[in-house]
């Protein structure tokens, strides 16, 4: 989970299997020393981690991904000229129990990272 560290959680609101964040992205945080030493960049497994984390949040378990049918990285997240971003999400719970989620990481107009896939509830050991 990177939510309270990597990055904040401005704003969420969880209405009808949809849900929108607004996210503020931790400048100082000790990975952006290593992805990129002088233009750091969130990296692309981050924006997944984060889609993960606001889908349990939204659905109020742990989650596991069981199968990523699509995911897009089309334009690079500059912590520093842009540390708030906003993220989407639409999730609807099959009768086989997996989640289907469709989801986005934006800023405005620009979508930064697109996502189809699906998670399922943890299982107690």
């Amino acid at each position: 989970m990177l939510a309270g560290d990597f990055y904040l959680i401005n704003d969420f609101q969880n209405e009808a299997n949809m849900a929108k964040a607004v996210l503020e992205l931790n400048v100082a945080h000790a990975i952006f020393a290593g992805h990129f030493p002088q233009h750091p960049v969130v990296p692309g497994v981050c924006m997944m981690q984060m889609i993960k984390d606001l889908t349990e949040h939204a659905m109020g378990n742990k989650l596991d991904l069981v199968r990523a049918d699509e995911m897009k990285f089309l334009s690079l997240i500059d912590p520093v000229s842009n540390n708030i971003i906003q993220a989407e999400l639409k999730y609807a719970k099959e009768e086989s129990g997996k989640i289907k989620v469709t989801a986005s990481l934006l800023k405005d107009a620009l979508i930064h990272f697109k996502f189809k896939g699906s998670f399922i509830q943890q299982r107690a050991l």
